[in-house]
């Protein structure tokens, strides 16, 4: 079981902060009324995660990464080149591929994510 705690407070890549990871059994909708799976509230550099509950480890996991890479490119002033043209589906993409190489996401991976990307240490 993927233990969600390790991500309070975890200081990211970018200067960028996870306050809390949330579990929520309400649905969740994007910004274009599509269902999702998470959502990320951003406040400055901290991020706030909300996930679906009942989901399993390999999709919070894939989860995570996804959010904090779409996370880190919204809240970045000036996001790195890398990110400049994402959109949802190269988001999702990204998020499967970090899954498949490297694994569950970890504190560790999150950041790999953020700097493969070009997001640096503040």
């Amino acid at each position: 079981m993927l233990d969600i705690a390790i991500f309070k407070n975890l200081r990211l890549q970018g200067g960028f902060v996870i306050v809390n990871v949330e579990f929520i059994h309400e649905p969740m909708r994007d910004a274009l009324g599509r269902e999702a799976v998470a959502q990320t509230r951003i406040m400055g550099r901290q991020f706030h995660l909300l996930i679906q509950a009942g989901l399993s480890d390999r999709e919070v996991s894939i989860s995570l990464y996804h959010e904090v890479l779409e996370a880190a490119t919204v809240a970045a002033v000036i996001p790195p080149h890398a990110v400049m043209e994402l959109n949802e589906g190269d988001f999702e993409r990204a998020a499967q591929t970090a899954h498949a190489e490297w694994g569950e996401a970890t504190p560790e991976n999150l950041n790999r994510l953020l700097q493969s990307y070009g997001f640096h240490e503040e």
